[in-house]
């Protein structure tokens, strides 16, 4: 998304008088167009399997985008204030401007960082180097910067607003020079231990997941596969979110896989759902959950995904959306964990991201924090079809292993699987909807990025800009 044609937009109509909500309603027209082209696949999966007839799942669908859009109106209207209080110089602010508003959709409402313009830049190896030291806000600040530029001239081409632009010209040429310089020394690469991951890609359609009459075959389909990593030197075998149709560690059917992780002497993740009898009249409680099995067959710990997705694990808003009926039926509430859990196997320390989670930079962090040397992420991405979901939920998560310094190994039911460097650089990548085992050769590591140590500074000091236009601009209307 380019953010050059919406501060034209917003500043062209502040010259022609234009109030404060029809520059609201700009923002919201033009995030409603790139929410749609970018979230279209939602309208897909609820009908598909929600069971609710296209034409709900698409305004519903609509409805989360004019959501989302209301942070981009937000942005159009504190735009317009800014031209109006510094004239055509008040579109310098769009950077922290924008930042700040992306910042407010990914803590406020239903918090959902998906598809963050910083993100775009996950494959754009030079530029994306940015993340190690500001995050993904850092580079959607510098796009926002060069869409700014790009409409300064646009909008006159005064010679202080040309300055500006070969400035952000430079800043980007810097930017590019810093990070292929980065990626070519690639100091990452020869410090800590190598390991060895096994990534399982069962390709299990969604409707066969759950069926109990499939349950053996996709075990034995698993069990195959693992054979396979583990033929070729595996020492972690990862399988997919909710790989198992039956709660492993209640169930009888995990013994084979119990017993080939300890005749391998090779420690398993697998992702499975867990079940808590309730008690005292308590509800049961389901968790989405990745398992550790250790060299020994037993399992040595767990992991219960803390974020859930909307919709996919539970219903926000149940009673409002009384009229979508088989969704909430064709929904499990699960029970979001309470802890961002580091196993530890072998001397190994790793984190498991758990689908939606990846997305979340700030819960890389955590697992950082608590001493991971590897990032693993287990999904199942079946729901998305052949929509560009999956590629969209690939690069969010390579992003992180730029921001955090780590290898991030990734095991998803039907694609895409894979493996990514410190420096998003794709070390094996598997195809959408195709069975699938890749060994890939990674390394565990313990330092820590500039970006882990400062954390979202950029996007504190956007939110702290913002407030300071909000305030002078209120002490001019008042004075």
């Amino acid at each position: 998304m380019s953010l050059a044609p919406l501060i034209v937009g917003v500043t062209i109509e502040v010259t022609r008088g234009a109030r404060a909500r029809r520059l609201f309603a700009l923002g919201v027209t033009a995030g409603v167009v790139y929410f749609s082209g970018t979230l279209y696949w939602i309208a897909g999966v609820m009908a598909q399997h929600g069971g609710i007839p296209m034409a709900v799942a698409t305004a519903l669908m609509l409805g989360l985008a004019a959501h989302l859009s209301l942070f981009v109106g937000l942005f159009a209207w504190l735009i317009g204030r800014s031209v109006r209080r510094y004239g055509a110089s008040g579109i310098w602010w769009a950077p922290a401007l924008w930042v700040a508003t992306e910042w407010l959709r990914a803590w406020l409402g239903w918090q959902c960082p998906w598809v963050l313009l910083g993100s775009s830049q996950a494959s754009v190896l030079p530029v994306v180097q940015l993340a190690s030291v500001t995050g993904v806000y850092g580079l959607s600040a510098l796009l926002a910067l060069v869409s700014t530029a790009a409409a300064a001239v646009t909008l006159g081409g005064h010679r202080r607003h040309v300055r500006g632009a070969i400035a952000v010209g430079a800043l980007v040429l810097l930017v590019v020079a810093g990070g292929t310089w980065r990626v070519r020394a690639a100091a990452l690469e020869t410090t800590g231990a190598p390991i060895r991951v096994g990534l399982l890609q069962g390709n299990v359609p969604q409707d066969e997941k759950s069926n109990p009459a499939m349950a053996d075959a996709i075990l034995d389909q698993y069990e195959a596969l693992s054979r396979q990593v583990i033929g070729s030197g595996a020492q972690l075998v990862l399988w997919p979110e909710a790989s198992v149709p039956f709660y492993f560690d209640l169930d009888d059917r995990a013994t084979p896989v119990r017993r080939l992780a300890a005749e391998a002497r090779v420690p398993f993740i697998v992702g499975t759902d867990a079940f808590e009898g309730g008690s005292n009249g308590a509800p049961n409680r389901f968790y989405n959950t990745a398992v550790l099995v250790g060299t020994d067959g037993r399992s040595l710990a767990s992991y219960r995904k803390v974020r859930l997705v909307p919709f996919g694990e539970y219903v926000p808003f149940k009673k409002l959306l009384f009229f979508v009926g088989p969704l909430i039926e064709s929904v499990t509430d699960f029970t979001p964990g309470t802890e961002f859990k580091v196993f530890e196997v072998e001397g190994t320390r790793l984190s498991v991201a758990i689908c939606y989670e990846a997305v979340y930079g700030r819960i890389a962090q955590s697992f950082v924090s608590g001493g991971s040397e590897l990032l693993t992420t287990i999904t199942n991405d079946a729901w998305f079809g052949r929509s560009s979901a999956a590629y969209q939920h690939f690069d969010q998560a390579a992003l992180r292993a730029v921001e955090q310094g780590r290898y991030l190994v990734r095991a998803a039911n039907t694609g895409i699987s894979g493996a990514v460097d410190p420096y998003g650089r794709v070390l094996a990548k598997s195809a959408l909807f195709e069975t699938a085992s890749l060994t890939v050769d990674v390394r565990l590591l313990s330092g820590r990025t500039i970006y882990h140590t400062i954390g979202d500074v950029v996007a504190w000091l956007a939110v702290a800009m913002t407030a300071g236009l909000l305030w002078t601009t209120r002490r001019q209307r008042t004075a």
